[in-house]
């Protein structure tokens, strides 16, 4: 009996471990849902799954239910047809849609109520309007939200004549105005940037504000700033840079903790390579640091993150890409090696000018434009010219609460593509105790690697996301995850958009 037993077991050792696969349903797509169609995944709403669409001049919400099939399809007759920036604040059974058109040389804020079935529960209301000269640029308002969704920020910003002229508008989740400020200051456009514009739970409005000495040097000067619905002026609090020069500048809410995460690469010396991270956790509440660490990345990590040449240029392509916040104060941050390469011209990569290069210049007006847009549509008629994207290794670093390194991996990815990059990079979801990497690998077989990282930094390589149905080819990075183990990825299919919801 015991033989017996013991031959089950070493049976059952041998034979594979039975994984459960990722099932995949997706929707499908009229004539006009090409690849030059621009979209927004909204979320989830009462079990049914809505995605904004844009063709040219038609605007539209498709709503499917669970299993990817289209329930309707609603046109947003309301949308005037010279609108810029449709923004979508979801919640669980309602969403706004504010969207900003303009009319001669004035442009107007709207915002409108909708249900789960695309339909408007209440009228468009005007927020805000501003005037424009010609020419000018017409994306100027930006809108961000509260992590809880509690508060929703517009604001918009304009730089001309050496002056900074910002205005925002704090709303609850009702859109009740809670306040509004408008804020000038001298600024050069050469040497001063504003980003990082992110709205914490109480309604604190926070930016990054750096300095560079020089017209081509790098940031030798960095600010916090915030702006309280209590306060009428913004607050800088200047960050202690220990006379080093940093670009790529992160921040992130602590929202449990009431910290500000602040994370940037830091040069030792001035346009030289990358030699580290430099982290610094803001404590809100005593308005100073909780803790600041310049961490150099050693050699080991340098030649595991290189894909080519030597070791001390080893992360000067990588873009911190991601940090997600864990429960005792610390958080993981994600970085990718990215570049491109421009054919038939005398372009060649330029990390300064990569980053340096902010606003759009039109008539002596800037103003300060954060769309960079999630999907960026296929285009290369009549182009003398072709541009080659690499994205390549990713670096996951997770540092404790006290701003020190506990672990780094390095995530192995080779990935390129002509003229657009909706294929490339990665998303994360977290699932299951851990951090999921998605990204393809093999686009000619429409694969879509799966690499888990848990807490102690150890990494899993998950089944891959396969379709049994030829021809799909999948987005990861512009994908959104929707519920638990949920996500909806958008696909090409024979030259159309379509959508895949995934269940893991």
């Amino acid at each position: 009996m015991n033989r017996v037993c013991l031959l089950l077991i070493l049976f059952g050792m041998l034979m594979p471990a039975v994984v459960p696969a990722q099932t995949l349903k997706f929707s499908d797509f009229d004539r006009e849902d090409t690849r030059d169609m621009n979209f927004d995944i909204i979320g989830r709403l009462n079990n049914k799954i809505l995605v904004y669409k844009n063709v040219r001049w038609k605007h539209k919400i498709s709503v499917y239910d669970n299993d990817m099939n289209t329930v309707k399809t609603v046109n947003l007759d309301f949308v005037p047809e010279k609108t810029f920036n449709v923004d979508f604040v979801a919640y669980p059974d309602f969403f706004y849609v504010i969207y900003q058109f303009q009319k001669k040389n004035t442009l107007h804020c709207m915002v409108v109520k909708m249900n789960d079935n695309g339909e408007k529960i209440d009228e468009p209301v005007e927020v805000d309007t501003t005037r424009i000269p010609v020419m000018a640029n017409n994306k100027i308002y930006a809108v961000i939200h509260s992590e809880d969704r509690q508060r929703i920020m517009i604001f918009k910003i304009q730089t001309r004549y050496q002056k900074f002229d910002m205005v925002s508008l704090l709303f609850d989740k009702d859109f009740k105005l809670v306040s509004k400020n408008r804020y000038v200051t001298d600024f050069n456009e050469r040497r001063e940037n504003c980003d990082n514009f992110t709205l914490g739970n109480d309604g604190t409005f926070i930016f990054s504000h750096e300095t560079q000495s020089g017209n081509r040097d790098y940031t030798s000067m960095l600010d916090l700033v915030t702006l309280s619905p209590s306060q009428n002026i913004p607050v800088y609090q200047k960050i202690d840079l220990e006379e080093k020069f940093i670009d790529d500048v992160h921040l992130k809410v602590d929202n449990l903790n009431n910290r500000y995460l602040i994370n940037t690469f830091y040069y030792k010396k001035n346009r030289g390579s990358i030699d580290g991270l430099y982290t610094c956790i803001w404590d809100r509440d005593k308005s100073g640091p909780f803790a600041s660490q310049f961490t150099e990345f050693s050699d080991s990590l340098r030649d595991e993150a290189k894909r080519s040449g030597l070791l001390r240029f080893a992360f000067d392509n990588y873009f911190i890409r991601q940090v997600i916040v864990k429960k005792d104060g610390g958080f993981i941050l994600a970085a990718e090696d990215y570049t491109s390469d421009t054919r038939g011209s005398n372009n060649t990569w330029n990390r300064y000018d990569y980053l340096y290069n902010p606003y759009y210049p039109s008539n002596g007006y800037y103003y300060y434009n954060p769309y960079m847009g999630y999907y960026r549509p296929y285009s290369s008629f009549n182009n003398q010219s072709s541009t080659r994207y690499y994205c390549e290794n990713i670096l996951v670093l997770s540092v404790n609460k006290n701003g020190k390194p506990e672990w780094s991996r390095i995530i192995q990815k080779d990935q390129f593509a002509d003229d657009e990059e909706n294929f490339l990079s990665f998303s994360t979801m977290i699932f299951s105790g851990e951090i999921h990497f998605l990204f393809n690998n093999d686009r000619k077989n429409q694969i879509v690697t799966d690499q888990g990282i848990s807490p102690n930094g150890t990494i899993k390589r998950n089944p891959t996301l396969k379709s049994k149905e030829k021809g799909y080819e999948f987005m990861p990075s512009l994908s959104k995850q929707i519920g638990a183990g949920q996500l909806i990825i958008p696909c090409a299919y024979r030259g159309n958009l379509c959508f895949a919801k995934v269940e893991f």
